[in-house]
């Protein structure tokens, strides 16, 4: 196991029954808390692709999307819950667990061309990777990757995202 994946393992707190009994939540907020773990992750995000945008999925991604996407010198664009943006959107629906939900990205959020980074901080199902990835290539940019903080390998969201390039910091 390499050093980062030990620093962001040690700072992953379990939350047993969160958001509902039987579920183990992954908290990373003290990840967030802890300045140099922070950098260290935000610097080997920043360094995966050559990229001209950073998706952040609403809402951890954003917390992690928009410093990489400072770092990388690239643009960054939120996607969001349906009816939270406020110009024109393109709009992808996906099935959860218990239900679908809807994200939205502003229609000119891409030049034609765009090589263009997905940024989350777990992947799970890949329902909502996937969904953001559809959003990205309708809107006639290039997704160059997938990157999050942790997967989930026991929910196979993976294979969900089969044929994009994944890179994932920790695996649990």
């Amino acid at each position: 196991m390499s050093e980062l994946s030990t620093t962001i393992l040690d700072r992953i707190r379990d939350v047993p029954d969160y958001p509902k009994p039987g579920v183990m939540f992954k908290d990373i907020t003290p990840l967030l808390a802890d300045p140099v773990a922070m950098a260290a992750v935000v610097d080997e995000l920043a360094g995966l692709h050559q990229v001209d945008k950073i998706v952040g999925i609403e809402a951890r991604g954003f917390i992690l999307a928009a410093p990489v996407a400072y770092r990388a010198g690239a643009g960054f664009v939120p996607v969001r819950k349906k009816g939270k943006l406020p110009a024109a959107t393109l709009e992808e629906s996906y099935d959860l667990e218990y239900g679908s939900a809807t994200i939205e990205v502003h229609r000119d959020a891409f030049a034609p061309g765009d090589r263009v980074l997905v940024v989350d901080d777990v992947l799970a199902t890949g329902g909502t990777a996937k969904a953001a990835v559809e959003l990205v290539k309708r809107a006639g940019a290039e997704v160059v990757g997938i990157a999050v903080l942790m997967e989930l390998a026991f929910l196979k969201g993976r294979e969900r995202i089969e044929g994009e390039r994944l890179h994932s910091l920790v695996i649990v």
